[in-house]
């Protein structure tokens, strides 16, 4: 049976603009200033430039009404019926007649930008050499091979399939039919494998490969033919998977290898490229991935100052001349004067965007300087000396209790951020770590545990190399009561691999 029932619940939600807000918070400096190049183009009330104190307009300044009415009632007495009619026009206000304000203003737009910077400011402008792409310098080579008009179709569209680590991400098959669909262009598999095998004579050496294995074979049979090569070719044939995991015992074996010609012929291995195409990276992608850090941090003596990379994100300002223009509408409209309503209302929406997006940057901008400066506070040992071992354990919670920010507000503020340092730039999740209570019931954090498992890996002998028991049996000697699991877990977080793949002949 269906009953009625009334319940009294407390929600709490978002509104667009709190939600807009955090999505702000989150993002890094790269994309904060795509979001405010687009509010500037979406929003002409609003501009970049310093904030003007707008003083409001005394009553002096404002027609008296009686004297409006005499002076308007002279002009109408001297105006024509022509005179009459343009000015009728005139009072009806469209979105053309303030959007582009900018285009009929006396002073060019270009000439009210502003750089943000001054003049002892050093800028320098990245300079991008001109280079052939992977996929050009792959073409440019085809000219070199002996091919006729339709193999040159079919080396173009392999050159097409090959990413940018030089392997080619489709099957011969798959090529074929691709070729019958896009360009009614009839081949077999076996010609295109015949292209294909051209295509892998290519410069860098491995290029077009469709597997690891193929791409080190294609490497070797370009060398010299020594022993060394022939056994490395043999073991890559017969043994590829023991190569793979190190198991050089088997290979041994199996291909009655000395110690010396095993060395010598994985010596040939180890120096080729499993990339072959990752020395042509795209110039404009290399420039993409560097990071641009969101704090500097700087150090005078003992003294730490921290400070916004303000370069990418410029002083913003309603604009006054799109203030003037509504307060203009507001008085034409008091006056009785015909204007457009829907031109107040959109004048003032926008203004109201354009103050609340200002105060969304400035606020963005306190929250993380008021995190970052307590991110200093706490871990201040560490921006003295760059010891990476002197981070203190730290989490969430600790900076919460610091700002008086929620947690949920710092781990959005830390979030793909970066700081600049004299010891370089780092990720604000670096300084974040759990801590590990040793024998003497010192609280350490998990670096110091991370940075001595590296040094002992380091340190090893790599013919027989330490495994994660004997890790963490050396670590308890020193006081550092930690179980295997966890030195397997911090290996991983070092992208370090287990022992048999460390071993080395």
């Amino acid at each position: 049976m269906i009953d009625q029932n009334l319940q009294q619940k407390i929600l709490q939600k978002l509104s667009p603009q709190q939600i807009q807000l955090i999505k702000l918070l989150e993002i890094p400096i790269l994309e904060l200033e795509q979001r405010i190049k687009k509010e500037l183009e979406e929003n002409p009330a609003l501009e970049e430039g310093p904030i003007e104190v707008i003083q409001e307009e005394s009553e002096e300044n404002i027609y008296d009404d009686d004297d409006f009415t005499e002076n308007q009632d002279e002009n109408e007495e001297n105006e024509t019926d022509e005179d009459k009619e343009e000015a009728s026009n005139d009072d009806e206000f469209g979105y053309e007649d303030y959007i582009d304000e900018e285009e009929r203003d006396d002073i060019p737009y270009y000439k009210t930008q502003s750089n943000n910077q001054s003049p002892d400011d050093a800028y320098q402008d990245v300079v991008f050499t001109q280079e052939d792409t992977f996929v050009e310098h792959l073409r440019n080579q085809l000219g070199f091979l002996d091919l006729d008009k339709t193999e040159r179709v079919i080396a173009d569209y392999i050159i097409g399939c090959i990413d940018s680590k030089g392997y080619l991400q489709r099957d011969v098959e798959s090529i074929s039919d691709d070729l019958a669909f896009t360009l009614n262009l009839q081949v077999s598999k076996e010609e295109v494998e015949k292209v294909l095998k051209k295509v892998q004579t290519l410069d860098p050496p491995g290029v077009g490969a469709r597997t690891l294995k193929e791409n080190i074979t294609i490497q070797l049979n370009r060398k010299t033919k020594t022993k060394s090569i022939n056994d490395a070719l043999r073991i890559v044939e017969c043994c590829f998977d023991e190569l793979l995991k190190k198991h050089y015992e088997k290979i041994q074996r199996k291909l009655s290898l000395n110690d010396d010609d095993l060395r010598a012929a994985l010596n040939e291995i180890q120096h080729l490229s499993a990339n072959p195409g990752g020395t042509y990276a795209n110039q404009y992608d290399v420039a993409a991935n560097q990071v641009i850090p969101d704090f500097i941090v700087e150090i005078d003596e003992k003294e730490i100052r921290v400070s916004l990379n303000s370069k990418y994100n410029p002083e913003l300002r309603v604009s006054k001349t799109f203030q003037d223009m509504l307060r203009t509408l507001e008085q034409n409209k008091k006056k009785k004067k015909s204007v457009n309503n829907e031109a107040i209302q959109f004048a003032k929406q926008k203004i109201e965007n354009a103050q609340w997006f200002i105060e969304a940057i400035q606020q963005r901008q306190n929250t993380l300087l008021t995190t970052m400066q307590a991110i200093v506070q706490f871990q201040r040992e560490f921006f003295l000396t760059g010891e990476i071992t002197m981070l203190k354990p730290m989490i969430l919670k600790n900076i919460s209790e610091i700002t008086g920010f929620d947690i949920s507000t710092i781990s959005r503020a830390v979030s793909n951020k970066y700081v600049s340092t004299p010891y370089g730039i780092f990720s604000l999740k670096t300084f974040f770590s759990e801590s590990l209570v040793i024998n003497d019931d010192e609280v350490v954090s998990t670096y110091k545990v991370k940075d001595r498992i590296q040094e002992l890996i380091e340190k090893e002998d790599k013919r027989n190399p330490l495994t994660d028991e004997e890790i963490a049996a050396i670590l308890k000697k020193e006081g550092l009561n930690v179980a295997r699991r966890t030195v397997a877990k911090y290996r991983e977080q070092l992208k370090i691999p287990v022992a048999r793949l460390r071993k080395e002949v």
